[in-house]
């Protein structure tokens, strides 16, 4: 654990205008991220998730608010740094190159970047690929001739060849069924304790974001802000079988009525759906 990827969010507001009709997606968003934590952050569908996401990573500015890193400053509403190799974002939808090989996926950045040439890049992509996931007979397979779980390991492995202080996951096992889903978090599980990495986790699941995080945070319907933050207090290494232990289905009963409250809140409300 380097000590570092302390993410700090300050006031953020984020206002819309499509077609002159304001849609105010986050209000008065404030939390922290200590650094080497994993934290999942849920709420219902609308509510900014993804919106906070994509400014932690420089994709988009608030309206108003700052977000910093270890103390830097990353975005207001009148700079934002751009997306970099220390906050890394793997997606929903999957963002491999079909035309490139696994191991050229993974040793993609580095080159790019300049940091390292092609054949010391897919050195480590290799020894990445074997020693977090044991996939090295894959290495050079294209990503259509790999199962979807694969795919999002080596999504995941192309992130940490980046070194990254966050790693930032918007949803990334969506539509996995449940026994890729279930692999994929003890892989993910296994990642965090061996890297220490600061991840921030986008879900709807509640029971993962249990099982995976040692802080939930919960957020309101739109305008989006953080209604509560609940300490995961189960110890690690997290395993399976805590999903029956009463102290889970506690946490898990406590995320459900604070979710709940807010979805009921937009579905009166009639809100359509907004990132």
């Amino acid at each position: 654990m380097n000590g570092l990827g302390e993410i700090s969010v300050r006031g953020v507001q984020k206002i819309y205008d499509p077609l002159g009709s304001p849609i105010h997606a986050l209000e008065a968003c404030s939390c922290d991220i200590p650094a080497g934590k994993f934290v999942a952050m849920v709420g219902p569908s609308g509510c900014g998730k993804s919106t906070l996401l994509n400014m932690i990573a420089g994709f988009d500015m608030p309206t108003s608010g700052t977000i910093s890193l270890d103390g830097e400053l990353l975005v207001d509403q009148q700079t934002r740094s751009r997306p970099g190799s220390d906050r890394v974002v793997v997606f929903q939808n999957g963002a491999l190159f079909p035309w490139k090989t696994v191991v050229e996926n993974i040793a993609y950045g580095p080159i790019v970047q300049g940091r390292l040439n092609r054949a010391e890049a897919e050195e480590k992509a290799l020894d990445l690929l074997e020693e977090t996931a044991g996939l090295g007979r894959i290495a050079n397979f294209f990503p259509g001739q790999i199962s979807s779980g694969m795919q999002r390991r080596v999504e995941i492995i192309r992130a940490l060849i980046n070194n990254p202080r966050v790693l930032l996951l918007d949803e990334p096992f969506r539509a996995m069924d449940t026994v890729s889903k279930s692999t994929m978090h003890e892989y993910l599980l296994d990642i965090h304790y061996r890297f220490q990495t600061t991840i921030l986790l986008i879900t709807h699941d509640l029971a993962e974001a249990i099982l995976l995080a040692d802080i939930v945070l919960v957020m309101t319907t739109r305008p989006g802000t953080i209604k509560l933050g609940i300490e995961v207090d189960l110890q690690r290494p997290r395993l399976k079988a805590m999903v029956v232990s009463d102290r889970f289905i506690e946490l898990q009963r406590e995320a459900i009525a604070a979710v709940h409250e807010e979805a009921r809140k937009a579905f009166e409300r009639g809100e359509k759906e907004l990132a």
